[in-house]
């Protein structure tokens, strides 16, 4: 318990950190910044969805909605691919974590090779898989943007405090869970098996990833954890590049918005590039180039020492933003679903079907939105219905699945526009 308490207090002031960064980066970043770079097949295309992609802080699933805007909207099948590949692995969130569990050779290490191997995705993708050019969606409703500093920066500490602490939160405290269950009850002989076979326990982990939904940030101290208990430090990498870039829903929409080809480059790429960036790893670990050990050793020599009032202080305020996101909407009984910066609405409650009183007219309809797990998966969710032509107002419930559409767009228009993104639809009335 004392070395689980110690990892929290040595992550919390980081992640504070980086979730503040985050928030900044979605807010005063406007989206069409990315959008209009990524459109013309080629490196210089795949090069820049990777570089806009590393520090981004999109999850596993967020990511997935995110990618398939940008191919709505004109980015080439390389240049998403990339985007896919790139993005879930890393975020400034998770780097800033992995330096304060895992040391500054992890930290570099794994948005070089969430770039490495990112780009190598893009540049198959481009040379291997026809693409054919897409149509920018125009028309619909555009956002209302708050103009004052103050509103704004408001919009980031709630983006970065509230929606991501909602979004990441469960899976961080399922790590930090995971690598409690892991220090006490797996024994510390489990890895000799792979211990002269760095190979075949890259193969295990890669097989127990892939599939799997692991949060970039989430994954630090599961991967921590498995290092103290004899895990090579290049296996790890394996399990930190694979879990988050790839899990079962992102290769159903993969499958269904790209096709089979893209699929199978996408697949391919990641586990290659885990793969070598792993054997690179371990290669320079054994070889005495690089530690990546060096943090680990110095937190087990240090976790006898009692932490400072600063990290136990963060620790605190992270455990009553992570009950604030997750525990306490569910006690209240409801929750806000969407934001001013969403659609302009100062306040906004839950019921079954998260309609606004001023939207309850004739022409407003509701859908059923299958696929979404996160505020991202919400937000592109109602991006891509307000685009459509005829759309008055739109609003999307997370909590019920729910869209509630204001306007004469009919319910073709409404499924063809979410099934762009990878959401399955269905009119509730």
């Amino acid at each position: 318990m004392t070395q689980i308490m110690h990892l929290i207090n040595e992550m919390s002031p980081y992640l504070l950190l980086g979730f503040l960064i985050s928030g900044l980066m979605h807010t005063f970043i406007p989206p069409a910044y990315y959008t209009r770079h990524l459109s013309t097949p080629g490196f210089a295309s795949v090069l820049k969805s990777v570089l806009f992609g590393i520090p981004l802080p999109l999850c596993s699933c967020g990511v997935i909605p995110t990618a398939m805007s940008l191919r709505k909207e004109g980015a080439s099948k390389g240049a998403v691919t990339a985007f896919l590949i790139a993005t879930p692995q890393t975020g400034v969130d998770s780097i800033i974590a992995t330096y304060s569990l895992m040391g500054l050779p992890f930290a570099l290490t794994r948005p070089i090779a969430a770039l490495l191997t990112a780009v190598l995705g893009g540049v198959m993708t481009n040379a291997l898989v026809d693409d054919t050019a897409k149509t920018p969606v125009t028309g619909g409703n555009s956002h209302c943007h708050n103009t004052t500093f103050a509103r704004r920066m408001g919009e980031a500490l709630h983006y970065a405090f509230v929606e991501m602490m909602a979004d990441i939160g469960k899976w961080l405290v399922i790590g930090i869970a995971a690598a409690a269950v892991i220090t006490v009850c797996v024994p510390d002989s489990l890895f000799d098996i792979f211990r002269d076979n760095t190979p075949m326990s890259m193969l295990l982990v890669l097989a127990l990833s892939v599939p799997m939904y692991l949060c970039a940030t989430g994954s630090i101290p599961i991967a921590v954890a498995l290092m103290l208990k004899g895990l090579t430090p290049g296996a790890a990498l394996v399990m930190l590049m694979a879990g988050p870039a790839c899990n079962m829903a992102s290769i159903l929409v993969v499958r269904k918005v790209m096709g089979l080809k893209t699929l199978l480059v996408y697949l391919l790429s990641i586990t290659l590039g885990a793969v070598a960036a792993g054997v690179a790893v371990d290669m320079l670990q054994y070889s005495g180039t690089i530690d990546f050990l060096s943090r680990l050793r110095q937190d087990s020599m240090c976790c006898n020492e009692p932490d400072g009032w600063l990290a136990w202080l963060c620790s605190g305020v992270l455990a009553l933003l992570l009950f604030n996101a997750l525990a306490l909407p569910r006690l209240r009984g409801q929750k806000t679903h969407c934001h001013g910066h969403d659609c302009g609405c100062d306040t906004h409650t839950s019921h079954d079907r998260h309609a606004h009183t001023h939207a309850a007219t004739t022409d407003t309809r509701h859908y059923t939105v299958l696929g979404m797990n996160c505020n991202h998966c919400r937000l592109a969710a109602e991006n891509a219905i307000r685009k459509l032509e005829g759309v008055q107002e739109a609003s999307v419930s997370l909590d019920t699945k729910t869209a509630t559409v204001k306007g004469s767009v009919t319910p073709e228009q409404i499924r063809e526009a979410l099934s762009a993104i990878g959401f399955d639809t269905m009119p509730q009335d």
